[in-house]
C-alpha cells in the first residue's frame, strides 16, 4: 500500500488524537453530577453495541450475496427491498414506539436485526429478501428509537439540556467513528484471517445486538410520548403529519435532513467509481478507515461548538450544508477538467482522485458536524408525543429517493449524481437559513404553513 494513504489516514487521526486530549480533564466530571456520569455511560455502550451490530455487517452484504452467485440486478433488488421495507414499514413502527414505548422499540430492533442476521445462512433469494425486510424495519428503529428513548429520559430525570448535546456528540464520536473503524477491521479479521467465511461477520454482528439487548431488558426504563395511552396507532400517525404541515420548524428541519441524508448515502454508492474509474487498484479498506477517521474529527469539533453559548446551531449549520456541497462538487470539477482519465486498471490512484479525496474527507467531516447538531435541533423542535414517528416520516423522501437511484444508477453519469448532491446541500442551507429566521422571530411557537411559504 502507498505511503500516501497511511500519512493521510496518520496526519487525520493525530488532529483526532489532539482534539480529544485537549477535551480530557476534570471540568466536566466537575460540572456534571455522578449520576448523570453513569446514565450516559450506560447509554453510549448500549449505542455502540447497537452501532457494531450495524457496521459489522456493511462490508459483507454486497460479497455475501456474490457469494451465493447472485447477479448485479439481483443484488440491487434485495437492496432496494430494504430500502423500501424502511420507508413502508419505518412510520407504522416509530408510531408503535410512541405509543406502546421506545425500549420495546429498542428491543425489537434488537429481535429484527438478529433474525436479519440469521438468514444470511441461507442462499435462498427469498430467505435472503426476508432479511432484507428485517434489515430495513431495523434501520428505521435504529435511528429513532433510540435518540428518542435518550431525549425523553434525559429531561425525566431532570438533567440540563445542554448535557444532552454533549451525549450527542459523544453518540456520534463512537457509534459512528470509532466503532466503525473497529467493527471494519474485526469483519475483516473474521473473514481473511480466520478464513470463516462472508458470514462470519453477520454472526458477530448478533452476538454484539444480543448483549446489548440483555443490557436494555434489565437496565433502561420505559417511556412513551406524551398521552400515548389515550392515543392509537394511527391517530399518533396523523398527529405527526399535523406537526409537520403546520409548524414550519419541523417541516423545515425534515427537508432538511432528508437533504443532507439522501446526499450521504448517495455518496456511499459514488465515492468507490468516483476514485477508481479507470479500475485503479485502491485500498477501500483504508480509505474507509480514513474517512470514518475524518467524522471522528468533525463530531469532536460539534462538540465544542455546541458547548459555545455564541455559537447558535440553526447559524453554523448553514456553513456546514455548504462545505458539504462544495466537497461533493469537486468531483464535477475535476472530472470536467479532464484529470480523471489519465489512470489505468490496476495502476495507483490519479491525481485528480486524490483531490476528490481531500474533498471527501472533508465532506465526512461534515458529516460527523451533522448528526449531533441535527440531534439538538430535533430535541428542541419535534414534538415529544409524536418524535418517532415524526422522525421516521422524515425518512420516507429519504428511502425514495435511494431506491429510484439504485434502481437507476447506471442511466446517470458519476458528475450528474455528485452535481444532484451538491443541489441538495445549498438548499439544505437556504431551508436552514430559514428554520434560523423562525427560530429568532418565534421561539419553538407553531408557525402555520399557509403563513408566506416560499
Amino acid at each position: 500500500m502507498e505511503g500516501y494513504y497511511w500519512i493521510q489516514f496518520g496526519l487525520i487521526a493525530v488532529v483526532c488524537a489532539m482534539l480529544e486530549m485537549q477535551k480530557m480533564g476534570t471540568r466536566e466530571k466537575v460540572t456534571m453530577p455522578q449520576n448523570f456520569m453513569a446514565f450516559r455511560n450506560s447509554y453510549l455502550f448500549v449505542y455502540s453495541l447497537m452501532m457494531a451490530g450495524d457496521w459489522l455487517q456493511g462490508p459483507y452484504v454486497y460479497a455475501l450475496y456474490q457469494h451465493y452467485g447472485y447477479t448485479t440486478g439481483d443484488i440491487g433488488k434485495l437492496f432496494i427491498a430494504g430500502f423500501g421495507s424502511s420507508m413502508i414499514f419505518g412510520t407504522v413502527v416509530g408510531s408503535m414506539a410512541d405509543k406502546y414505548g421506545r425500549k420495546n422499540a429498542a428491543l425489537t430492533y434488537v429481535v429484527t436485526y438478529i433474525a436479519s442476521c440469521i438468514t444470511k445462512h441461507w442462499s435462498d433469494y427469498g430467505v435472503l429478501m426476508l432479511g432484507r425486510f428485517f434489515g430495513g424495519i431495523a434501520t428505521s428503529l435504529l435511528f429513532t428509537a433510540f435518540e428518542s428513548w435518550l431525549v425523553a429520559e434525559h429531561f425525566k430525570r431532570g438533567y440540563e439540556a445542554e448535557w444532552l448535546d454533549k451525549t450527542f456528540a459523544k453518540a456520534i464520536f463512537l457509534g459512528n467513528g470509532l466503532v466503525s473503524i473497529v467493527s471494519g477491521l474485526l469483519a475483516n479479521y473474521l473473514v481473511t484471517d480466520m478464513s470463516l467465511g462472508p458470514v462470519a461477520p453477520f454472526d458477530a454482528a448478533a452476538v454484539f445486538l444480543a448483549i446489548g439487548g440483555v443490557v436494555i431488558m434489565f437496565s433502561w426504563t420505559e417511556n412513551k410520548g406524551d398521552n400515548s395511552d389515550n392515543t392509537s396507532v394511527q391517530q399518533g400517525m396523523k398527529q405527526a403529519y399535523e406537526a409537520i404541515k403546520n409548524d414550519k420548524k419541523v417541516f423545515y428541519l425534515g427537508a432538511m435532513q432528508s437533504l443532507f441524508e439522501a446526499s450521504m448515502y448517495s455518496f456511499v454508492f459514488l465515492w468507490t467509481p468516483a476514485l477508481g474509474p479507470n479500475g485503479e487498484d485502491i485500498p477501500h479498506g483504508m480509505i474507509f478507515a480514513t474517512m470514518m477517521v475524518a467524522c471522528m474529527v468533525g463530531s469532536s469539533v460539534a462538540s465544542r461548538i455546541m458547548s459555545r453559548s455564541d455559537m447558535k446551531v440553526e447559524r453554523y449549520m448553514q456553513l456546514v450544508f455548504l462545505a458539504s456541497a462544495a466537497a461533493l462538487a469537486v468531483p464535477v470539477l475535476v472530472g470536467n477538467m479532464g484529470f480523471m482519465t489519465e489512470g489505468e486498471r490496476g495502476g495507483s490512484m490519479t491525481f485528480g482522485g486524490k483531490i476528490q479525496m481531500l474533498a471527501f474527507l472533508v465532506f465526512e467531516a461534515m458529516v460527523g458536524i451533522f448528526w449531533p447538531s441535527m440531534m439538538k435541533m430535533r430535541s428542541q423542535y419535534v414534538p415529544e408525543e409524536v418524535r418517532s414517528t415524526v422522525m421516521n416520516f422524515f425518512r420516507i423522501p429519504l428511502n425514495l429517493f435511494v431506491c429510484v437511484i439504485l434502481y437507476n444508477v447506471a442511466l446517470f453519469p458519476l458528475s450528474a449524481m455528485f452535481a444532484m448532491c451538491s443541489i441538495f446541500l445549498v438548499l439544505a442551507a437556504f431551508l436552514q437559513k430559514k428554520l434560523e429566521t423562525l427560530a429568532n422571530v418565534q421561539s419553538h411557537k407553531y408557525v402555520p404553513m399557509e403563513q408566506t411559504f416560499p
